[in-house]
C-alpha cells in the first residue's frame, strides 16, 4: 500500500492535462475521448451489467494463474465481491468504452476476462459505431469464464469469443498464425515476467494503428520496471501513463514521446 501511495504522489507531481500536450494526435485523443464528459446511453448498460453482478451472492472456486490478489485470501470467492473489488471501476469502464468508440478497432483481444466488466465496455464501444468488432477474451479460470459467458448471453454481447486457455500458449499460436488485433487490453497477469513475455509474443502482430492498454502499471515495483522497459522499446513511439493504465502506440509517423496524463 505504501508503495502505491508513493507512486501516486509521484504521478500527480509529473502529470499534465491537454494544455501541456503539443502532439496533435494525443491532444485530440484527450480532448475528444478522455475528457468527453457527455453522458452516453451505453453507460446505463454498463451500470446494469455491473449491478447484476453485485447482486449475485453465489460463490465460485477461482483458479488464479496470475500474480495473486491483494484483497482475497481464499480461492472461494463471492461473485458480488469479485465484481466490487477485482473488476474494472465504473469510471474506467466508461473510459474504455470511449477509447474503443474513438479509435474504432476492428479486432480486439482482452487478456484476462474476469467477470467481463471490461469486455462489456469493449463490446459496447465497438457496437456504438456500427462496426461490431470481433472480440476475443481470454480467461484461465473455468468458473470465472463461465460467469462471464452467462453475462454476455444475458446482455446479448454476441460478437465476443470467450476462450478458456493458458495465456502464453494462446498468444504463441496468435504469432504463428500472424493474427492481427487493433486493440489489446492486458489485464491477466500483473507480474513483470508475464507482462514482458506477452509484449514480446504479440509484437509481430502490430500495425501502425495498433493500441495496447496495460492495466495496473504501478501495481508493484516490478510492474513499474516492466512499464519502463515497454516505454523504451524501439518499436514503441507514444505512451500515455494514466497511473492505472499505460497506453502504447506504434505510430511510425510520431516522434517518440511519453506522456503522464491526469484523467
Amino acid at each position: 500500500m505504501f508503495f502505491q501511495i508513493k507512486s501516486y504522489l509521484q504521478f500527480l507531481w509529473h502529470s499534465k492535462n491537454e494544455h501541456a500536450v503539443h502532439s496533435p494526435f494525443v491532444f485530440n485523443l484527450l480532448t475528444k475521448c478522455f475528457y468527453d464528459k457527455k453522458s452516453k446511453p451505453e453507460y446505463a448498460i454498463l451500470k446494469k451489467y455491473r449491478n447484476s453482478l453485485l447482486a449475485n451472492n453465489n460463490t465460485i472456486e477461482v483458479t488464479d494463474f496470475g500474480a495473486g490478489s491483494k484483497v482475497f485470501k481464499s480461492n472461494t470467492r463471492v461473485i458480488s465481491k469479485i465484481a466490487k473489488t477485482a473488476g474494472i471501476s465504473p469510471k474506467r469502464a466508461e473510459l474504455l468504452f470511449r477509447i474503443t468508440n474513438y479509435l474504432q478497432p476492428d479486432t480486439i483481444l482482452e487478456i484476462g476476462t474476469s467477470l467481463g466488466l471490461a469486455t462489456a465496455a469493449l463490446s459496447l464501444g465497438s457496437r456504438s459505431i456500427g462496426i461490431k468488432a470481433k472480440i476475443t477474451t481470454l480467461e484461465g479460470c473455468p468458473e470465472t469464464a463461465k460467469q462471464a459467458q452467462l453475462q454476455f448471453q444475458k446482455f446479448n454481447f454476441n460478437t465476443i469469443r470467450s476462450e478458456i486457455t493458458e495465456f502464453s500458449t494462446y498468444l504463441q499460436n496468435c504469432t504463428l498464425n500472424t493474427e492481427h488485433f487493433s486493440l489489446i487490453y492486458f489485464d491477466g497477469n500483473h507480474s513483470k515476467k508475464a507482462t514482458l513475455d506477452y509484449f514480446e509474443l504479440l509484437l509481430p502482430t502490430i500495425t501502425n494503428e495498433t493500441v495496447w492498454i496495460f492495466d495496473d502499471i504501478h501495481w508493484s515495483p516490478e510492474m513499474e520496471e516492466a512499464w519502463k522497459i515497454i516505454k523504451n522499446h524501439p518499436k514503441v513511439t507514444v505512451t500515455l501513463d494514466t497511473f492505472q493504465w499505460g497506453l502504447v502506440f506504434f505510430r511510425r509517423e510520431q516522434p517518440k514521446e511519453h506522456f503522464v496524463i491526469r484523467t
